[in-house]
């Protein structure tokens, strides 16, 4: 039997804007089978809502903890919350 579908929102804070971070996290979330969206906020953070197995999703906050190699990473706050209907392949909301 699968592991059950669960969801996260994430907030990353640091130089993650300019920096290609939201490309990068959402080649990470295709890679591991994630659903879901990142977008930059107005105030510099970027935002992240993944839904997937709970393996696959504890890949991605350990890859958002570091970013790519040009981001800084201060902190990130993730939330496990409830799941929602399929959303089709993880993207980049503008």
């Amino acid at each position: 039997m699968g592991e059950e579908t669960k969801r996260i929102v994430s907030l990353v804070r640091g130089r993650v804007q300019g920096v290609a971070f939201r490309y990068h996290t959402a080649l990470k979330a295709n890679q591991l089978g994630l659903e879901g969206w990142v977008r930059n906020n107005e105030d510099g953070s970027v935002q992240i809502e993944a839904q997937g197995q709970e393996s696959s999703l504890n890949d991605l906050i350990g890859y958002i903890q570091k970013g790519p190699a040009h981001a800084k990473v201060d902190e990130v706050e993730t939330k496990w919350i409830k799941d929602k209907e399929s959303s089709g392949r993880f993207r980049i909301v503008r």
